[in-house]
């Protein structure tokens, strides 16, 4: 399929109208045969049920457009060839997907890897060489751009390919200083992509939004740190229903920030101690030319599944909203601690790190990792291991 201008200007519309999102989308296209006559019906459809609803005028859609293109971004429906085929297959796929970078990226299989934005120097070391060791072997590593886990796996896979998940607009990073990720991304041949309007500044709700689409982009996701309730346990949430594998790395019980993969283990998660373990989970899912293969997804009945928009109902067409427990707070209060000495336990851990790690994780000189240790030691804080590894105590 190939949408021609006037169709493409017409799903902008449709998909960017108060109170469609996806399921109401397709809803509309399977009752009306079409966005167009969809678009021409609505506002009296609507009308009829207490609230006149009109859609954004052509214009503003052609503005949209216009915008994108300046970007370098382009806006792909489903069933056009450069439209992701795993994220295609979910129920809640965004018919339009606003696409920065190289479509290749989708023609290859993918792997998600998330993980805590508060993440440890243990965390984010084994991040990397996870993220690093699944690019080597043909995966794309898929994540959402935040700060911590998401960042240190993309920068790892960056010379074997990376594909970002924005919860705003491709003219609205965030967070915002992860601007020259997105270059270096993009100028490594990967990929950069989102569903929101250009201009939409990422809200709490968004998050989760965006994260059905990082587990629908890949065979599977990898939960490297997630405390409970936290945003890496959506998506996992997601794979689960998407039919996706489930994989998670294990913690220390006593490091909240291993709490929500240590649950999902107990659940059923594959445990991740080296990429092995996930290569040879995914393995049987890639055909012989590298591509992934066909899911075989034993779909849940929609009524199921979260939702994310308040969706008109249309005789039928929509679902109420939403499923409690899936907002995920706007990340606020996230900012580098006040003082070196707090910065550097907030990248501790129960697990032993090296103080090179270390200085990498927190953005701190050796010099000054060092000496810090060494006051954390005589409050007794910390203790050493060999090599010179440290970890935290006293949880």
């Amino acid at each position: 399929m190939q949408l021609t201008d006037a169709q493409r200007v017409d799903w902008l519309r449709l998909i960017r109208t108060d109170g469609v999102g996806p399921r109401t989308f397709r809803g509309l296209i399977n009752r009306f045969g079409g966005a167009g006559p969809a678009l021409d019906a609505l506002p009296d459809l609507t009308a009829a049920r207490g609230r006149r609803i009109t859609p954004p005028t052509r214009g503003e859609a052609e503005a949209e457009i216009a915008a994108a293109a300046r970007l370098g971004v382009r806006l792909t429906a489903m069933g056009e060839a450069d439209y992701p085929k795993p994220l295609q297959s979910t129920d809640s796929a965004p018919p339009l997907l606003a696409i920065r970078g190289e479509a290749a990226a989708f023609r290859r299989p993918s792997v998600a890897v998330v993980g805590s934005r508060n993440a440890s120097a243990a965390g984010l070391a084994f991040t990397e060489r996870l993220a690093r060791a699944l690019g080597e072997a043909g995966l794309v590593v898929v994540s959402g751009l935040a700060r911590g886990i998401d960042a240190r796996a993309h920068r790892a896979a960056l010379a074997t390919g990376t594909v970002a998940v924005l919860a705003g607009g491709q003219d609205r990073i965030y967070p915002a200083h992860h601007a020259g990720l997105v270059d270096e991304i993009l100028g490594a041949g990967g990929a950069v992509v989102a569903e929101m309007p250009m201009g939409w500044e990422p809200r709490g709700r968004d998050f989760p939004r965006r994260n059905r689409i990082i587990s629908g982009l890949a065979l599977g996701s990898v939960v490297v740190e997630a405390a409970r309730r936290s945003g890496s346990l959506i998506t996992a949430r997601f794979a689960l229903e998407q039919g996706r594998e489930v994989f998670a790395v294990p913690g220390s019980p006593l490091d909240p920030r291993a709490e929500g993969t240590n649950d999902l283990i107990r659940q059923g998660a594959t445990l991740v101690a080296e990429p092995d373990h996930v290569l040879l989970v995914l393995a049987p899912l890639v055909v012989d030319d590298g591509t992934a293969s066909p899911l075989a997804v034993d779909r849940p009945d929609l009524a199921d599944e979260p939702i994310f928009w308040d969706e008109i109902d249309l005789d039928g067409i929509a679902l109420p909203i939403p499923a409690e427990g899936l907002a995920e707070a706007t990340p606020a209060g996230l900012g580098e601690p006040v003082d070196d000495r707090a910065r550097l336990i907030a990248y501790l851990s129960p697990t032993p790190v090296g103080t090179d790690e270390l200085a990498r994780a927190s953005g701190l000189s050796v010099r000054i990792v060092q000496t810090t240790l060494l006051e954390l030691e005589l409050d007794g804080r910390i203790e050493r291991h060999g090599s010179g590894a440290v970890s935290l105590v006293g949880q």
